[in-house]
């Protein structure tokens, strides 16, 4: 028989355990001379009241310990393997008697601790993922009980409680387990269980002891609703059994009530995706609707009010003058005032486009940079100092063009005093979108030259793959023809060594827009 038997309170009676492992080491009791016992283990165990007479031996000091083998104790205890106190005391005899232990990270006791530890934290984990409440009516005046029933693998009711306090502050709930339960009276008067570190005002926790499966409430309507909701955000074409087994495992399913649909919803899964594949495209709303605000003048009212699936914004769907040029003139002096999106808020002012009302050729670039922000004009910067020096050796007047951006303000980072270009989002190109459609309802250009990726899907109503698709001609949505290439700025953020070889390519992409230009001359714009 062992010299020393110890019988703690319960199976997770950490303090306790603290205390007389503290007291054996202090007498020098080896771990094999030690048995260890809960309450609950001790009563089926016939030997376990028998007190084997405690080791003598000289007091040793306090033992000091690193702060992880703490938090690792605390955390096994919780552990369902009645071994688990003999395996803390072995590490602690151990810490002290062989200094070198705490840096051998394969050390076989340390590693079946750590093991223990990751279980324990994995079940209060699925604890937390899987308790699905169901309500049960009471009596009038008291609030209704939300119930939920749970088999967990260790001893962690205690630990995981606290969670669901946080969480359902306002709710009175109770989770049902084998061995343990524990119900949450929130607002009560009766005095706060100490775990909550509340006070008694705010609420407390009751522990008691386990249950039955049948003692849960059945189905309610809610479990209903939740059904309805878990099966039309199933998405088949992401569906992995053997991961979702993995994070889910079968052994919980029992409990889930969503479990039942997941058998009909996996083997329906390849036909809901070939139906997915074959339905048309869905077409995005390609307007933002605004924020109510008075405004000005009756043409941006009219610019501000359109809505997902209004039709293209122009001079027959708006009161807009007659005349192009007053018309484009109306247009810009409206963009100063846009606040459909957040950038027009932080930039100096809009930047919109220039050029004459019917030029054939219409270039579109992203947004305004820097120096456009600051002088009002488009591409007067660095990448329109580059695109004129192409345009000049193309022979291309600017004058014969008309030049905008996809977005009309100015977005950027503040880094220092330095303005840094920022690409704008979907959203907000989409929110700026129906300025384009208005200047090219005025302008008609026979063909537009779209520069880089956000150009070119606002104008052709799509993603576009610029470095696949540039140099090329594609049809936009009002049948205009488009050449799609980069922007001038990617030349400048390119590598120096290749500088030269992406302009020569760059400028054989613009000399294929050359002919739209004389088109007045009779050649054809689609040669």
């Amino acid at each position: 028989m062992a010299s020393q038997t110890v019988t703690l309170s319960s199976d997770i009676d950490w303090p306790g355990f603290r205390s007389e492992a503290r007291a054996l080491l202090a007498r020098q009791v080896p771990p094999d001379d030690v048995v260890w016992h809960t309450r609950a283990s001790a009563e089926g165990d016939l030997f376990a009241s028998l007190e084997a007479p405690r080791a003598q031996g000289v007091a040793s000091a306090s033992a000091i310990v690193p702060p992880a083998f703490v938090r690792l104790c605390e955390t096994v205890v919780l552990h369902q393997d009645s071994a688990r106190f003999g395996l803390l005391y072995r590490l602690l005899w151990r810490l002290v008697h062989e200094p070198g232990l705490r840096h051998d990270t394969i050390d076989a006791d340390r590693v079946r601790a750590q093991h223990m530890a990751q279980a324990v934290r994995r079940d209060m984990h699925k604890m937390k993922a899987f308790v699905r409440f169901r309500t049960v009516t009471e009596d009038e005046g008291r609030a209704p009980l939300h119930v939920a029933w749970f088999e967990p693998e260790h001893h962690i009711v205690e630990a995981v409680a606290p969670f669901f306090m946080r969480r359902f502050t306002q709710m009175r709930w109770a989770i049902l387990t084998p061995e343990r339960s524990v119900e949450w009276h929130p607002g009560s008067s009766a005095d706060a269980m100490a775990v909550t570190d509340k006070p008694a005002s705010e609420g407390r926790l009751e522990f008691g002891p386990g249950a039955r499966a049948e003692d849960a409430p059945p189905a309610d309507a809610g479990e209903a609703l939740w059904l309805t909701y878990y099966a039309n955000i199933f998405n088949p074409a992401r569906l992995k059994l053997a991961m979702m087994q993995k994070e889910m495992p079968r052994r919980y399913w029992h409990n889930l009530p969503e479990a039942e649909l997941i058998s009909p919803l996996a083997a329906e899964a390849m036909a809901r995706s070939c139906r997915m594949i074959d339905a048309p495209a869905t077409r995005t709303a390609r307007r933002i609707v605004p924020i109510e605000r008075p405004v000005e003048r009756a043409v941006e009212s009219a610019l501000f009010e359109q809505h997902a699936g209004a039709p293209v914004l122009d001079s027959s769907s708006v009161s807009l003058p007659a005349d192009p040029a007053d018309a484009l003139a109306q247009l810009r002096r409206a963009t100063d005032r846009c606040r459909e999106c957040p950038i027009g808020e932080h930039a100096t002012q809009s930047v919109f486009g220039e050029g004459p009302p019917g030029a054939a050729l219409m270039v579109v670039g992203e947004q305004p940079g820097d120096q456009e922000d600051l002088r009002g004009r488009p591409f007067v910067g660095p990448a329109g100092q580059l695109f004129d020096r192409a345009i000049g050796e193309l022979g291309w007047p600017r004058d014969a063009l008309y030049v905008t951006n996809a977005v009309k303000h100015f977005k950027f980072e503040l880094r220092g005093k330095r303005r840094i270009h920022k690409t704008p989002t979907q959203r907000e190109a989409a929110a700026c979108l129906h300025w384009l459609e208005s200047e090219m309802a005025q302008v008609r250009p026979q063909a537009v030259l779209a520069l880089g990726a956000t150009a070119a899907r606002a104008v052709l109503g799509r993603a576009v793959a610029v470095m696949s698709e540039r140099g090329q001609w594609h049809t936009g949505p009002r049948g205009e023809r488009v050449l799609v290439t980069l922007h001038p700025s990617a030349l400048l953020r390119g590598d120096p060594a290749h500088r030269d070889e992406a302009y020569a390519a760059w400028l054989d992409d613009l000399s294929k827009a050359t002919h739209v230009l004389r088109a007045e001359a009779g050649e054809s714009v689609d040669r």
